[in-house]
């Protein structure tokens, strides 16, 4: 049951440089797009894969530069005892420190026993696969994994196509699931109508076990394959493994599955043939398939169990996906000038939390954490408003929008830096009512965070009574009316101005010509806040009020206010 405990890439395709130490069970990577999560599963593929031959161009080279070998090796460990022995790789075997994450080139009791393989491609196109050791060099010795022992430890691929893995052909699933195998050459001489129907019920002899853990294995999953059998592929013009393939009872062939259950099937089997081979590849994991049949897939590859039965590999860009994984198993990728290079998310509440709650969060490029949902609300209406107006929005430009939900003034600072770790380019919008530890402010931005906040002593519905020209205020108390009735806000602002204004008084302000009084825009602001029933205080509200109202009046409010919006969408525009 080996198991990647190293993997090395140089010069290949968008990477210069990558190291990276995965961990024992699922390894998730997300990043922004073309930030080379397809490369590394296509390097960890190409180097352990069971191939005789692999075509290779100019085009697999960082930066098309030939002059420059591509290498990829990988180390791996949990090695069965066939693997350790001086007869077999005696001069190859190596030692791994986990605790330290160090390669020593001798084995020792206190490493684990782990060999490397190396791919390497020159300017000549052709791949050379060999296993690593520096005191085997001494002694020029080469030698690559036998053919019998690269078949065994090739990592099963689930690709967009997995229709190959539900016939008996090489590299197949189903080839590890038991040892019997099946001869249609005699069948396959017959006539087609005969030959399916005689080598039919051989093969349901010959290939019993397996086909009852396919059975097993697909009623679990969820998907239609009852009383499935082996039979003559009509399609395969081969004598080969392939020309047997699963099919169910009315004999259609299980390739017809739709792709998502293909691969639901597949990774269902791959757990099945884990004794065989333990990795498994996938490149967009949730291609094909329903959030429920995502979670069933992560289920089945072991996500949520202690001890992983299989090591898995996968890129996503899908919510659910993350969503479903722990913080431990998901690894931020990010492209530096030079170099790739991998974080952890960690298990931090924080980051718990947010998976929880914005996984969407960890799948783009900027992260704009807001205090609360008023934050995010007057933000994405804004955004909605620029749409309009056909300027890039937050969306396109890879930002997402992150809800902190009130609390502490510090609590932003926390969930940022949290996101600012692992390589996020952050943000903070607060209210400024109430005001942070100097000290966490000012540890945040040496982190080259930014933090925007309302004006002094104000929170959002503050800022908008006293920013907004009378025609705005007016609309907003139009909007809250709508929302609760009059009798609700004239006892609010009855209330916060110990009676002396209501809901008539004010409206009279705002029909006469002249400029609001500043003493009514702050108790409008404070009335809105009221706690048993706030006005404003949720996502959707203020979105609507960012794109009716604040959006077409920006230009007329308060210059302090706007400064502060546009400080915002400029960050986002960098």
């Amino acid at each position: 049951m080996a198991r990647i405990r190293h993997l090395f890439i140089e010069n290949f395709r968008a990477v210069a440089s990558f190291e990276w130490f995965p961990t024992p069970g699922v390894n998730c990577l997300v990043g922004a797009g073309d930030s080379g999560k397809s490369t590394i599963l296509d390097a960890i593929d190409c180097c352990l894969g069971a191939r005789r031959a692999v075509l290779f161009n100019d085009a697999d080279f960082f930066e098309m530069n030939v002059s420059k070998p591509f290498k990829i090796s990988v180390t791996l460990g949990e090695l069965e005892d066939s693997l350790k022995t001086l007869d077999s790789y005696g001069q190859f075997v190596r030692g791994f420190d986990p605790k330290l994450r160090i390669i020593e080139d001798e084995p020792d009791h206190d490493l684990e026993t782990v060999l490397t393989v190396e791919l390497s491609v020159t300017s000549s196109l052709e791949p050379e696969w060999s296993l690593v050791s520096e005191r085997a060099k001494a002694q020029d010795i080469t030698r690559d994994l036998s053919w019998a022992d690269r078949v065994r430890l090739a990592p099963t691929r689930i690709g967009v196509a997995a229709d190959h893995h539900l016939g008996w052909g090489r590299g197949s699933v189903l080839n590890r699931i038991s040892e019997e195998r099946a001869d249609a050459s005699t069948a396959l001489a017959q006539a087609a109508r005969d030959v399916r129907n005689a080598f039919g019920n051989r093969a349901n002899e010959q290939l019993g076990t397996a086909l009852k853990i396919v059975a097993e294995t697909a009623e679990s999953l969820g998907i239609a394959a009852k009383d499935v059998r082996a039979m003559l592929d009509v399609h395969s013009a081969s004598l080969t493994g392939n020309t047997i393939c699963l099919h169910n009872n009315a004999g259609v062939p299980l390739r017809r599955l739709g792709v998502g259950s293909a691969r639901l099937l597949v990774a269902g089997l791959q757990r099945k043939a884990f004794k065989e081979t333990s990795i498994l590849i996938a490149d967009e994991l949730e291609y094909g398939l329903e959030p429920h049949r995502i979670i069933r897939l992560l289920d089945s590859l072991g996500a949520k169990e202690n001890e992983p039965p299989l090591q898995v590999f996968v890129a996503t860009h899908s919510p659910v996906v993350l969503r479903e994984l722990s913080g431990s198993q998901i690894t931020v990728l990010r492209p530096l000038k030079d170099k790739h290079e991998v974080k952890v998310a960690g298990t931090s509440d924080e980051i718990q939390g947010t998976l929880r709650l914005y996984p969407e969060a960890f799948l783009a490029v900027s992260v704009l954490v807001c205090e609360g949902a008023s934050e995010v609300g007057i933000i994405r209406g804004i955004d909605q408003f620029r749409s309009e107006k056909q300027l890039q929005s937050l969306r396109a430009l890879g930002v997402s929008l992150v809800d902190c939900s009130g609390g502490q003034p510090e609590r932003p600072f926390v969930r940022a830096s949290a996101f600012t770790a692992l390589g996020y380019r952050t943000a903070i919008l607060r209210d400024s009512d109430t005001e942070p530890d100097p000290t966490v402010d000012k540890e945040y931005k040496a982190q080259n965070g930014s933090v925007f906040a309302w004006r002094k002593g104000m929170c959002l519905e503050d800022e908008l009574f006293h920013s907004l020209p009378k025609e705005g205020v007016r609309s907003l108390v139009d909007f809250a009316i709508k929302l609760h009735g009059d009798s609700l806000v004239s006892a609010h602002i009855g209330s916060i101005s110990n009676g002396s204004k209501n809901l008539k008084s004010i409206q009279k302000e705002l029909a006469t010509e002249g400029d609001i009084p500043v003493d009514t825009r702050e108790v409008l602001g404070k009335a809105a806040q009221t706690k048993d029933r706030s006005w404003f205080k949720n996502v959707r509200r203020m979105e609507h009020i960012g794109r009716r109202i604040v959006g077409p009046l920006m230009e007329k409010s308060d210059v302090r206010f706007a400064s502060v919006v546009k400080e915002v969408f400029g960050w986002m525009e960098k």
